[in-house]
């Protein structure tokens, strides 16, 4: 060989020994098609002309699957679900070495078993139900997954039903039932409120009613205390008068007028008293 070919190899030899491994990633070194250990993010060195680099995603990862299936009254159903996953950055190499790549593992272990724990849930709701609680049908999947991919090398993240679609017919009825339903509540609503009100006129009643009684109460006791006082003055003033005869006279002399009697009564009639003319001046 020449010494210019002989650079050009060298030059190619020690610019082959390099390679570097994308953030989110790791690198599965392979020689002679055996995958032989794994790099991180970051420069590395490898055996020139020998080592292949092949590089797996760590981050997580979404699938999508349109999958119909059936509710419990046998009504057709079609789910729009995702799966959110991430493979175990120790474990890639394995994952690798059973599976061959992240495309082979999806295809042949994660798809399918995604798609049966769906097709497994589903029909275990009503269509009514699933619409309502669709967060019991996803808890339900996921359940479901996560006991199937038990050990393999990856963890399931999260599950999402983004889609639910159902004949029109049936999303139709809904939409009436869902109608009447409002209008009913409305209407029981109102009622409450009657009654409410009913009731608090009554209670307001009442209130009035025993307040006026309470007052009529009042008012007879006062009457009550009041001809009590006047009795016992009564009774005390007569006691005076039988004790004390001066306080007759002494009332009377009060209560005289200042003008003599007419009359003076005797055994048979009352008799005249003769007035006598005053003397002229």
């Amino acid at each position: 060989m020449t010494v210019p070919v002989l650079a050009i190899l060298g030059l190619s030899a020690a610019i082959s020994s390099f390679y570097t491994v994308e953030e989110g990633h790791v690198g599965i070194v392979k020689r002679f098609s055996e995958a032989k250990y794994q790099e991180n993010p970051g420069l590395h060195f490898k055996a020139p002309f020998i080592d292949v680099i092949e590089e797996i995603e760590v981050r997580t990862r979404k699938n999508q699957e349109k999958m119909p299936s059936s509710t419990s009254e046998q009504m057709p159903v079609t789910v729009h679900a995702s799966v959110n996953w991430t493979v175990d950055k120790a474990a890639a190499i394995d994952l690798f070495r059973k599976y061959g790549g992240l495309n082979q593992f999806e295809q042949r272990i994660l798809d399918p078993r995604f798609r049966a724990a769906v097709k497994t849930i589903i029909p275990k709701f009503t269509a009514e139900k699933l619409i309502q609680d669709r967060a019991t049908a996803i808890m339900g999947i996921e359940s479901e997954l996560m006991e199937e991919m038990k050990g393999f090398p990856v963890s399931v993240d999260n599950i999402q039903i983004e889609n639910i679609v159902l004949p029109a017919k049936y999303l139709q009825s809904i939409e009436t039932k869902q109608t009447e339903k409002n209008l009913a509540d409305a209407e029981k609503f109102k009622l409450d409120r009657q009654k409410l009100e009913a009731m608090r006129e009554v209670n307001t009643a009442d209130a009035q009613a025993q307040a006026i009684i309470k007052v009529a109460e009042a008012e007879a006791k006062a009457t009550e205390i009041k001809g009590l006082a006047e009795a016992k003055a009564i009774e005390a003033k007569a006691k005076s008068l039988r004790n004390n005869p001066l306080i007759i006279a002494l009332t009377q002399a009060q209560n005289w007028d200042g003008k003599l009697p007419t009359t003076v009564m005797s055994e048979k009639a009352a008799l005249p008293i003769l007035k006598l003319p005053e003397p002229k001046e």
